[in-house]
């Protein structure tokens, strides 16, 4: 694998949102992309699945609840994941994906530690957006990995 752009992002519903931008950063530099999905599962996080569950429940919507209990969505975006893959790919990326089990600054910067080979890291918006990662906490990976940091934010669209 040659010389590689990062993009890191939540492994939630919108974990695509900026893959495109990654993807035709990643085919005008030449380079390969590797996508690292964060995946926090851990007590709080099945806490959080538990409760969005029952606000489904509770507003009739039995079987999106059920989904999200039974990890369905996750599968789901795997599907997602391995369909966009494959279309990079015939694009002219190549591309691979990682998935951790850890927080967004650690999950980077052990990354880094094992590969050398990355050019520039991307935050997506589901990383840098609604407080989940702290500005300290990005100030930190900024300062402390050895390549340059990218955050991306969402886009505002006029209603």
């Amino acid at each position: 694998m040659g010389t590689q752009i990062l993009f890191v992002t939540y492994q939630t519903e919108d974990f695509d949102e900026g893959l495109s931008y990654a993807v035709d950063l990643a085919k005008t530099m030449n380079k390969d992309l590797t996508i690292l999905m964060v995946h926090k599962r851990g007590f709080l996080k099945r806490l959080e699945d538990v409760m969005t569950a029952v606000t489904f429940a509770g507003a009739g919507e039995h079987e999106t609840a059920r989904e999200i209990l039974s990890g369905k969505i996750e599968s789901e975006s795997i599907e997602r994941i391995n369909m966009l893959t494959e279309e990079f790919q015939n694009a002219g990326v190549i591309t691979r994906v990682y998935i951790v089990a850890l927080d967004a600054v650690s999950a980077v910067k052990d990354f880094l530690k094992q590969k050398n080979s990355v050019d520039i890291v991307l935050l997506s918006p589901s990383v840098t957006d609604n407080g989940n990662i702290s500005s300290s906490e990005l100030q930190r990976l900024v300062r402390t990995a050895s390549k340059p940091i990218v955050t991306m934010s969402r886009q505002v669209y006029a209603a």
